[in-house]
């Protein structure tokens, strides 16, 4: 089959109503891996050249092998590193770049405000009915180490410098003129940090990057905020730190994840957790449909597709 043959597959209906027609001749099926019989028949699969994937539906992987005909398939995720090996051979790959920037920053700053001021603690003092005031740490005059300064790190330095902070962004290369630091810089810039965000993908030499020297190398009562991926913390580094209280954590992604019932950081001096939702906000569903829309159009059209991730 030519590409000009081959069909769609979007993980949501009515996407022609809110943003126009679909271009003539093009056959554009959905499924969403979630409601139950929705699996198109494989006829339909055999003609999928363009497959837009369900977002944070696990499994939904399971139809690759019914796909004969894929020749792309667009990922609603930033991080697509444990997706890529699952791709045959030949099979371009999009990422959601740009999808969860203002959705994960924002998070990202909820979690600093909310273990800066306590929030956590002041919501257990309302729920039993006690009133005790004292001062708490501030975001404001605080030097904060964005780690992992791409598209969603400068969107969360953008929040950042709007409550007075300073910020120290840190990448896998220096950028001398717009005063981002190297990932190697990393080491001896953390004894000056008050907060550290790590906004890092998964790969090879990310997995572990932050671990117990870089912990030990922050200085008393630091924040360690988590909202990239699991792996690139040493769990049990962190463990080791905030059980003493010497450390403080707030993190959205945890290694492992899920985290299980009963893992020890539920229960960890310091440490606030949100269950890997810096992208599950209403800010993600306009702009994953306009992404949707214009890559399906930009596949009828035969134009290259956005975002493509390199394969190796």
């Amino acid at each position: 089959m030519t590409r000009a043959n081959l069909d769609v597959l979007i993980p949501w209906p009515d996407l022609a109503v809110r943003h126009g027609s679909w271009p003539d001749g093009l056959g554009v099926h959905v499924w969403d891996a979630v409601t139950p019989d929705s699996e198109p028949d494989q006829e339909v699969l055999d003609r999928i050249g363009l497959w837009v994937m369900p977002y944070g539906v696990g499994g939904a992987e399971r139809l690759l092998e019914r796909l004969p005909a894929l020749r792309a398939v667009q990922s609603l995720s930033a991080g697509v590193e444990s997706l890529e090996p699952l791709l045959p051979a030949g099979v371009r790959l999009c990422n959601g770049r740009g999808l969860h920037d203002a959705s994960t920053a924002e998070l990202a700053l909820g979690l600093i405000l909310a273990a800066q001021r306590e929030l956590p603690h002041w919501a257990a003092e309302q729920a039993a009915g006690r009133w005790a005031p004292h001062r708490t740490r501030s975001l404001a005059d605080s030097r904060v180490a964005v780690i992992g300064y791409g598209s969603i790190g400068s969107a969360l330095a953008t929040r950042l410098r709007a409550c007075e902070a300073e910020v120290v962004p840190v990448a896998s290369r220096a950028r001398p003129d717009e005063g981002v630091y190297a990932v190697s810089d990393l080491t001896a810039l953390l004894p000056d940090i008050d907060v550290a965000v790590l906004v890092l993908p998964e790969n090879a030499a990310t997995v572990g990057l932050f671990g117990a020297k870089q912990l030990a190398a922050l200085p008393d009562d630091a924040l360690v905020v988590n909202v990239g991926r699991g792996r690139t913390l040493d769990t049990d580094a962190l463990l080791a730190e905030v059980a003493t209280g010497r450390l403080r954590a707030a993190l959205d992604v945890t290694d492992p994840e899920p985290l299980p019932a009963g893992h020890p950081l539920y229960t960890a001096p310091g440490v606030f957790i949100t269950p890997h939702v810096g992208g599950g906000s209403a800010a993600f569903r306009p702009r994953a449909e306009r992404l949707i829309v214009a890559q399906v159009r930009r596949w009828a059209a035969g134009e290259e597709l956005l975002n493509p991730f390199p394969r190796g």
